[in-house]
């Protein structure tokens, strides 16, 4: 079993794991410890606990990968492989008592996101994608929603309080004016992941963070979507845009988001 093969099977079962730990926070958050780091933006004890929890597995297993997380500062790596995690993609969701959000792990290196894992530990579902090899949904191949026309699909639209909220708003017209219907989780990553799916048929947000985004983007390609072409390691540093889709409406997408965005 090759380096990305070996990173992809643990990578599955340590998603799986966290979301066992995570799932036990979640069903005992009258006793939850929740600070607010901004705006709409949450971390509670489980993101801390659970990225630990996560940290610990990798160093364990491999010890000279980088590790790049959200809760935690960076560990530069000598392997050539990074990890980008998300303990709980959709703290809001999760504090709340809405069950939607998610276990994110990406494995990268030479500037591209190999291996993507996303685990829903309250509906079990394990969205998998290598790059090169196709994405899964429980061992199962998916795809985009490569025959929906925009007008008949939903736009998973996200924003953070790294933008302008004003920001999103002509986003939403443009899809309304369009006959497409938009929807937001507060979990970019699963809202990629049904994207991959086939359930959503888009999804674009002004900017996000590596941990949020790089293994679903993964899916999207895999599956037979589109995605902007990003250096990973970049994004790890800063962050940047995400727009994703089928061929039909990519372009569509860019077009919206672009006009929206101030981007010529």
């Amino acid at each position: 079993m090759n380096d990305i093969q070996e990173r992809r099977k643990f990578a599955i079962a340590v998603a799986a794991e966290a979301g066992a730990l995570a799932l036990s926070y979640f069903t005992n958050r009258d006793n939850l410890v929740v600070d607010q780091k901004g705006a709409q933006d949450w971390v509670s004890e489980a993101d801390r606990n659970v990225e630990t929890f996560i940290r610990q597995k990798i160093s364990e297993a491999y010890p000279e990968d980088g590790v790049f997380g959200e809760e935690h500062e960076a560990k530069r790596g000598l392997s050539g492989f990074d990890w980008v995690i998300d303990p709980i993609d959709g703290t809001t969701n999760f504090i709340h008592g809405i069950p939607a959000w998610t276990i994110v792990l990406a494995v990268v290196s030479d500037g591209s996101t190999q291996v993507g894992v996303i685990h829903e530990p309250n509906v079990d579902e394990t969205y998998v994608a290598t790059k090169a090899a196709g994405a899964t949904l429980n061992g199962q191949p998916m795809r985009v929603a490569s025959d929906v026309e925009l007008a008949c699909g939903t736009i998973a639209v996200g924003y953070s309080n790294r933008v302008e909220a004003t920001n999103v708003v002509p986003v939403i017209a443009a899809l309304v004016e369009k006959g497409a219907l938009y929807h937001r989780n507060a979990s970019g990553a699963l809202s990629l992941a049904y994207v991959a799916a086939g359930r959503l048929l888009g999804y674009v947000e002004e900017h996000m963070n590596a941990w949020d985004c790089l293994a679903g983007q993964l899916m999207v390609a895999e599956a037979g979507g589109l995605v902007e072409d990003q250096d990973a390691k970049k994004m790890i540093r800063v962050g940047g845009r995400v727009i994703a889709g089928p061929p039909k409406v990519f372009e569509t997408l860019i077009a919206i988001c672009d006009e929206a965005w101030g981007i010529d």
